[in-house]
């Protein structure tokens, strides 16, 4: 029985995974499956998130728009009726853009803001009552950029680093409650997001080969190296670890 509950660390745990339709967010919401959660995938694209839930029984799916104005209550909701309980969130869902300080417009900085910041706030705020129920946590997706300069990237770096003060603030404000709040930091990870921040085929070709020559160890990161450490944060015994932001970038942190 010991060794059953070991393999499946999140047994009967409900989680909730943002941007669930690829990259990093449907690794995570397959891991959180495996080990042993009823997991709901949100995202925006019905079709990539089915392709998430073909994955494992254990995922179901709910299509919908973060930014709006009643995302939180209808995603929250969704889990309560059908979970009747929460345990963590996972906010993952986000958008990237390379464009330069000359070139940046204030739409471009306010849609990364509303995704990045805004959006990951409202749905942990409409979580509260549920996470303090069940003693739950919040692990939010950083990026290493958010803590060193990105050229061509600062306003994503900067609601980065955004997301990893807030994961500290609301760890403090929330520990008498007993709710977790930590972060994961990837570095350059296989993904879908260079093709949606508009670059051609060439040129994201072009910025994951730069990235990888810079990356001690040598190439990008796959979405399962850090979904394993999601899992971690969100295991029940891990009850002493709160407002830690873990970088995992091979090493580009060190350069």
């Amino acid at each position: 029985m010991m060794e059953h509950q070991h393999a499946r660390p999140l047994h009967d745990r409900v989680v909730i995974v943002t941007g669930a339709g690829t990259g990093i967010g449907r690794a995570t919401a397959v891991a959180m499956a495996e080990a042993g959660a009823h997991v709901l995938g949100v995202g925006r694209r019905q079709v990539a998130l089915e392709e998430t839930a073909a994955m494992h029984p254990g995922i179901a799916t709910l299509a919908t728009d973060l930014r709006s104005e009643h995302a939180p209550e209808l995603i929250i909701g969704t889990a309560i009726d059908r979970w009747k309980q929460l345990d963590v969130v996972v906010n993952n869902a986000g958008a990237t853009a390379r464009v330069s300080f000359d070139e940046v417009t204030r739409s471009r900085i306010t849609d990364l803001f509303d995704l990045n910041v805004i959006a990951p706030t409202m749905l942990a705020q409409a979580a509260l009552p549920h996470l303090r129920r069940s003693k739950g946590s919040i692990i939010n997706i950083s990026s290493t950029y958010g803590h060193r300069p990105h050229p061509g990237g600062a306003h994503y770096g900067a609601t980065k680093a955004a997301l990893e003060q807030l994961t500290r603030t609301w760890a403090v404000e929330l520990s008498r409650d007993g709710i977790r709040v930590n972060a994961i930091a990837p570095g350059p990870t296989e993904s879908e997001a260079l093709y949606v921040s508009g670059l051609t085929e060439e040129e994201v070709m072009k910025v994951k080969k730069e990235q990888a020559s810079r990356i001690p160890l040598g190439r990008r990161g796959e979405p399962e190296e850090v979904a394993s450490w999601v899992v971690h944060f969100a295991d029940p015994t891990a009850t002493w670890l709160t407002g830690q932001v873990l970088t995992i970038d091979g090493g580009l942190e060190l350069i």
